[in-house]
């Protein structure tokens, strides 16, 4: 039996309120943390509700503003099951890959610490390059996978790498977290890194988990940065009129 997803039984949930007229078209939904509380669900997980709405066509994201309907017409919206969500795929890889950079602290060779500090270097030519995938960034990570040994975590790990590129409402969000600027962190890799060299699984696993609780972490302010910046940008253009306007005065 398949699996229903959160994000997804939320995102049926909000549709069923839209499609029965209680937010007609150009109508605002409740914030979200009013949300969260209704459902009973993480803010995440709303998020993700919200965008498989958006990306449906049904609601548009107003950054700084909220979020409002855009069509009740069900005959006018593509399907909400977009696989699986960012939050959830990366909270998995948090818990999988963590153990995974344990195990392999103990099991790798030196010629994959020289891969893999090859790999951080080439990482940092495509932030420089700002290239938009994030190649060097997946081969780091299933390097650590094949570096321990262990078959089933390989086949894992690159199911969990398949799944993020697979899936649309993650593609969508990472998409965006990258047009805020954000890149792959080299700090955090190196630290992955150098508790690998020095075979320490504690801190292998401890460096790897911090790494991706960020990435949750960045996903998750990906969208409200945006509206921030908008509003610092607005503050800087009227700084500078009225500097203007006090050299001209």
């Amino acid at each position: 039996m398949k699996t229903q997803r959160l994000y997804k039984s939320v995102a049926d949930a909000l549709l069923k309120v839209i499609e029965s007229g209680q937010y007609a078209v150009g109508e605002r939904l409740p914030a979200e943390r009013d949300l969260a509380a209704e459902f009973n669900v993480s803010r995440p997980t709303i998020r993700e509700a919200v965008i498989a709405l958006e990306i449906a066509g049904r609601v548009e994201v107003r950054k700084g503003s909220g979020v409002y309907v855009i069509n009740t017409d069900s005959s006018k919206s593509r399907s909400l099951d977009l696989d699986v969500g960012p939050f959830e795929l990366t909270e998995a890889r948090m818990l999988i890959e963590g153990e995974a950079a344990g195990l392999a602290a103990t099991m790798i060779s030196d010629e994959e610490i020289e891969e893999l500090s090859a790999i951080i270097h080439l990482m940092q030519k495509e932030n420089d390059a700002e290239i938009g995938g994030e190649h060097a960034d997946r081969n780091f990570h299933l390097l650590i996978a094949r570096a321990t040994r262990n078959s089933a975590i390989v086949s894992i790990i690159e199911d969990l790498w398949s799944l993020r590129e697979k899936s649309e409402l993650t593609r969508n969000m990472y998409k965006t977290v990258r047009m805020t600027g954000v890149q792959p962190s080299i700090d955090e890799h190196w630290a992955i890194y150098n508790a690998l060299k020095d075979g320490d699984a504690v801190a292998a696993r401890t460096a790897m988990r911090t790494h991706l609780s960020r990435v949750i972490d960045t996903m998750f302010e990906a969208t409200e940065i945006e509206a921030v910046e908008k509003i610092k940008e607005k503050v800087s253009k009227d700084r500078h009129r009225f500097s203007r306007i006090l050299q001209t005065g």
